[in-house]
């Protein structure tokens, strides 16, 4: 058995308090006797001791036990101490009442001198606190029969966060214990992991014992935030949902930069990335959920010389990410030592190796910064418009989410930029059935081959991954699609692994589970059925073990169990069957005997269930001598279920005979699964790059989906010049996008206003509030990315050089727990866009220096474009500050743009359009206005104004509420809405029917087109098997389809979504899950819906069986001409 271990997952500074509090605690002294030197004070002290003791409701007093140690180390010091501060967080009221009679003198916080507090050598309290040492920052779970228990603090904790109540409720003689059922364990560990903390299970051995002996027990496993408990998954008929593992993260600090190492310890695998800003590093620390923190002593030495780390500007925003978590100081070398301490941790061996997964950082782009993270949503932000929502379609989830989330965040190098967009062209014009894309954690292979613990589902979806590459594979079109894979997927996991080893190595292992695993559609094993015994009985009994590993591998064992299943309907037909019919011979009225056979399920049996049926008289009648062998039915612990339940010694025996049967059946599979997981153990690192390639392979078509019903384009993407001399700037240095619209917009529903840029310098961005100047940056900012992620953009055409930073600032907010102004954010976070930026990088400012003194803003804001113009970055810096045109600034490649305006009937508008020029009309007074300010305040404001502009005349009228929310609704509108073998039999199916469909439709079409028969219209029919999809061509395209049942009827039908029509169909019941589809694709909806209605009709003359015959009749089935279909078909060529 492998021990899993870690510490609880909230890890805390330590704040070295003084561990006298534990020595000077009232109730520690308790543990000391009196000296019998003394009987006098002895009494007296007795005497006082036990007043105290009944006025704090405790009725008696123990006996001091012995055989535990009565102090605690240094270590456990420590412990007890996180543990106090966790308590302390506690605000139930049952919660509180148990924490005052926790003893602070061991790690279980239990007083020896409570009822049920002994801790002697042997008992179960003392086991649990041998356990306890060995993992001392878990809540311990030990079964005791039915239940979980735990004891101490470990009781507090599950009463405060997993709702459990306190074990003899609140009485103030016994020790704090809580405990859950068996059936509730996966409910209490997910409410503890979600609340941070980790939990050790301590099971019982399940073997016969004798009454009053002490079960062995056996730690089991443990429950992490981001790991569940998989004990017991291997014999289980029902899959496992795996969170997103959380990482041990180590932060220190070097001459590059900020360094962050993340270890994963269910993969076993570590990746440090270095030369960071504090922004990416900050951003990462937002979007990770980690399991332990740790921060290395380098943080504390700042560009000030000084250990005040968080005074003096740089290291604030990291500290302010930090101060809020539990963390722990480490000094020496930084992976190493993170590396001990995991081990530490999780109870590791030392001798336990953990791979380096680190990818290169070179020529790869800096991960985003906080402030641009949060402004394009890639960090939930309430208000921001989220870019992933609409980069996938809401069908696709989990996984692929997080695979789009990561590389948004950590843009990747050109070269792979530069194939997931080759990838995402060749997937765009794919013409083939893809396969469903099979997705499944790394972490969640890793941990249950490791653990043997995978159970036949797992194995499926492992062959089904398995398969799916195999398929790709031989698919010409797929092929090269694969290939190109291979990068990104070195890059995510980063493991190198040759193409044709990948090959091999997927058909080995699909092979070898095909050989072991029953899987989807096969069926050797049927569920034994005999007269006289109910269905449920057998089909309950051998829903433990059937249906999963192959019959050849147990042929032994099967013959028992049907021997077993024999015998016992021989018993249940010999000593059960002649009472029923005697029953039934019996003619009475009401009142009369009653007997059936019937399952009793809790107990596993089968048993005979009657009353009124002994004879008042034994007469030698038949049933009779069966009636005397009836004993009354008793549970596994001998006592009597019911009078109504009866059962024979035979009838007893051959049930016994039938459950060993069983169990051995059961323990042979259960073998079968362990080994198997033992041998693809060898092919681990295999399996992990075949299931996260699937995940990009998945994420990547879906993203082509959306991008393609979007309306949006492949970039250009330019590598920039290597050249360090930023003059002048070559034809890579530029940015150029055509149509671009807000990504948070649809363009297919025609509600966007696009811009073009053409992007050589830096420009500085004027115009109206409302004028769509924010929104032009953020837009600017999204579709950067995008591109040099190798994405889709929103836009008609463009030109996007692969920056190696992308950096969007906008408005700041204050941080009064930082003592910080909003200005003061504003400067640290300009401070990391000069100091981070290069000539290659693109940087974007809204509304620079807008939170302090106008005239020093100005002269601020008009130093940072100098410096911003010196470095030679492409860029935008909007203002509202005029008088930096005022400024004699030193710039060379400056251009000034504005966001355009127009008068119509006597109002300044905003026309949301960038042009050249400087905008000096802010529309503030009709903002205001239009946001509810009173018309007087404004009527008064434009006064002021006046009096101190007064060669500015003030022209404003009063425009209607209706006028102004259809204005508004053009920048305020959000989107909101967003196996490839078949049977024989079906093939066949399939291939008479797509002759007949081809031979139907040219027919038709060639009437239409007047065409010669020597030149057939083209019908280019494309099936869609099980687990299958069709590919992002049929987006936005007619087409008509034909969905095959399994009972070998057909259904005709027609869409201009395919993919979404085949989802609806598969949904609907699980007859349709798996069901296959044809289709071919025609040039509009009016020639869709003849040919769909020409097929319902004539179909069935090939002798075909339609389900949705009726359709064909219908008035809007086919009522369109030929001319206008003609006309359809010629417009469509």
């Amino acid at each position: 058995m492998r021990w899993l271990a870690a510490k609880t997952v909230v890890v805390l500074a330590p704040r070295w308090r003084s561990l006298s509090i534990l020595l000077h605690s009232p109730i520690h002294r308790h543990l000391f006797s009196p000296s019998p030197l003394s009987r006098n004070r002895q009494s007296q002290q007795l005497h006082c001791f036990k007043v105290r003791k009944v006025f704090n409701g405790k009725a008696k007093i123990l006996k001091k036990n012995r055989g535990f140690k009565d102090s605690l180390d240094e270590k456990d010091q420590y412990h007890i101490i996180w543990w106090k501060e966790r308590l302390e967080l506690c605000r139930k009221p049952s919660t509180i009442h148990l924490i005052t009679k926790l003893m602070y003198t061991n790690l279980l916080g239990v007083d020896a001198n409570l009822k049920n507090g002994t801790l002697k050598e042997g008992t179960l309290n003392w086991e649990i606190l041998q356990l306890k040492s060995k993992f001392p920052r878990e809540v311990l779970l030990c079964r005791v029969g039915e239940f979980y228990e735990a004891i101490g603090i470990d009781a507090c904790i599950l009463v405060e966060y997993a709702g459990l109540n306190p074990f003899g409720g609140l009485r103030s003689d016994s020790i704090p214990r809580a405990g859950c059922p068996v059936v509730n364990l996966r409910q209490t560990l997910d409410d503890l992991t979600l609340n941070g903390f980790s939990v050790c299970i301590v099971e019982e051995v399940q073997v016969p014992t004798q009454a009053r002996t002490r079960k062995d027990r056996f730690i089991s496993g443990h429950a992490h935030p981001g790991s569940p408990y998989v004990f017991g998954l291997v014999g289980v008929d029902h899959d496992l949902e795996f969170p997103e593992p959380m990482p041990v993260i180590g932060i220190s600090r070097s001459a590059k930069g900020y360094c962050i190492v993340s270890l994963l310890e269910t993969m076993k695998t570590y990746c440090i990335e270095d030369g960071l800003t504090e922004e990416a590093l900050v951003t990462k620390l937002r979007t990770r959920h980690c399991h332990h923190l740790f921060l290395h002593t380098s943080l504390k030495h700042n560009s000030s010389g000084t250990f005040r780390w968080s005074e003096f500007g740089e290291g604030g925003l990291l500290w302010g990410e930090c101060r809020p978590r539990n963390f722990e100081w480490f000094d020496g070398d930084p992976v190493n030592e993170l590396l001990i301490k995991v081990k530490e941790l999780y109870g590791l061996d030392d001798k336990v190796l953990f791979r380096d997964v680190t990818v290169t950082s070179k020529d790869r782009p800096q991960p985003l910064y906080l402030g641009t993270a949060t402004q394009i949503g890639a960090i939930p932000t309430e208000g921001i418009p989220c870019l992933l929502k609409v980069l996938l379609p809401p069908n696709c989830t989990r996984l692929p989410v997080r695979y789009i989330n990561d590389l948004i965040l950590n843009p990747p190098a050109y070269i792979v930029a530069s194939k997931i967009q080759e990838i995402c062209k060749l997937m765009s014009n794919v013409k083939c059935s893809i396969p469903e894309f099979t997705c499944v954690s790394s972490a969640k292979l890793v941990k249950l081959l490791e653990l043997k613990e995978a159970n036949h589902i797992e194995f499926c979806k492992i062959k089904n991954v398995l398969d799916e590459i195999l398929q790709m594979y031989t698919n010409a079109e797929l092929r090269e699609i694969l290939e190109l894979l291979m990068d990104p997927t070195w890059v995510a996991t980063g493991l190198k692994i040759d193409f044709e080893n990948l090959i091999n190595d997927c058909r080995w292992a699909s092979s070898r589970i095909g050989e072991m695993i029953l899987t989807d559609g096969e069926c050797d094993q049927k569920t034994s059925s005999y007269s006289g015994i109910p269905r449920e009985f057998f089909e309950d009994m051998d829903s433990g073990w059937k249906g999963r590993v192959k019959r050849i591998y147990m042929e032994e064992e099967y013959a028992e169990v049907e021997k077993a299943a024999e015998a016992l309907a021989s018993a249940v037909s010999e000593d059960f069957i002649p009472i029923l019919s005697r029953i039934q011979a019996t003619t009475a009225p009401l009142g009369g005997p009653k007997g059936e056979i019937l399952y009793a399920r809790e107990h596993e049996s089968v048993w005979f269930k009657g009353k009124r049926f002994i004879p008042g008289v034994w007469a030698g009648t038949p049933g009779e001598e069966q009636i005397k062998q009836l004993r009354p039915a008793l549970d596994s612990k001998g006592r009597k279920v019911g009078e109504e339940w009866f059962t024979t010694v035979k009838v007893d025996a051959a049930i016994m005979r039938y459950h060993e049967a069983g169990a051995k059946a059961k323990r042979i599979v259960l073998e079968l699964l362990r080994a198997l997981s033992a041998e693809l153990q060898d092919k681990i690192h295999v399996l992990v790059f075949a299931s996260m390639l699937l995940v990009i392979a998945k994420a990547l078509f879906a993203h082509v989906s959306e991008g393609r019903r979007r309306k949006w384009v492949f970039p250009t993407l330019a590598q920039f010049h290597q050249s360090k001399d930023i003059e002048p700037l070559d034809a890579a240095n530029r940015m150029e996008i055509t149509g671009l619209s807000p990504y948070w917009f649809d363009v297919a529903q025609g509600s966007a206003v696009q811009n073009t840029i053409e992007m050589q310098s830096l420009f500085i961005l004027t115009g109206p509030n409302g004028g769509g100047k924010s929104s032009l940056l953020r837009s600017i900012c999204a579709a950067a990315i995008l591109g040099i992620c190798g994405l889709m953009v929103p836009a008609e055409s463009a030109f996007i050089p692969h920056f190696d930073s992308v950096m969007l600032h906008m408005k700041s907010y204050d941080s009064p727990a930082d003592g910080k102004s909003s200005f003061q954010i504003e400067m640290s976070e300009v401070r990391s866009v000069i100091t981070g930026a290069t000539s290659r990088s693109l940087v974007l400012v809204d509304e620079i220096c807008r939170g302090t003194e106008v005239a020093k803003g100005t002269c601020i804001a008009g130093s940072i474009i100098e410096a911003l113009d010196q470095i030679g970055c492409l860029g935008i810096v909007s203002t509202h500050l005029h008088g930096i045109f005022d400024l004699p600034l030193s710039t060379k490649n400056v251009v000034h743009k504005s966001m355009s305006t127009q008068y119509v009937n006597g109002q300044t508008k905003p026309t949301w359009k960038l042009v050249d020029g400087i905008c000096r009309e802010s529309l503030a007074f009709e903002t205001a206005l239009r946001e509810g300010i009173p018309e007087a305040l404004i009527q008064r404001a434009e006064e002021l104004y006046s009096s101190v502009h007064a060669k500015h005349k003030v022209v404003r009228r009063k425009v209607p509420v209706e006028e102004e929310i259809a204005q508004l609704e053009i920048i305020g509108k959000e989107d909101i809405n967003q196996k490839t073998s078949l049977r024989d039999g079906m093939e066949i199916l399939f291939k008479k029917v797509e002759n007949a469909v081809t031979k139907i439709c040219q027919k038709k079409l060639m009437e239409i087109w007047k065409r010669d028969p020597s030149e057939p219209a083209e019908v280019n029919c494309t099936m869609v098997s099980a687990r299958e999809q069709p590919p992002p061509s049929t987006i936005g395209a007619s087409s008509v389809y034909v969905m095959f049942g399994l009972d070998k009827k057909l259904y005709v039908g027609e869409t201009d979504d395919l993919e979404g029509r085949i989802r609806s169909h598969r949904s609907k019941d699980s007859t349709q899950k798996k069901a296959c589809f044809l289709y071919f694709l025609v040039p509009g909806k009016s020639t869709a819906c003849q040919l769909e209605t020409l097929l319902i009709n004539q179909l069935p003359n090939y002798g075909f069986h339609l389900t949705n015959i009726a359709d064909g009749k219908h008035r809007n089935f086919g009522t369109t001409t030929n001319a206008s279909l003609e006309e359809s078909l010629a417009l469509g060529r």
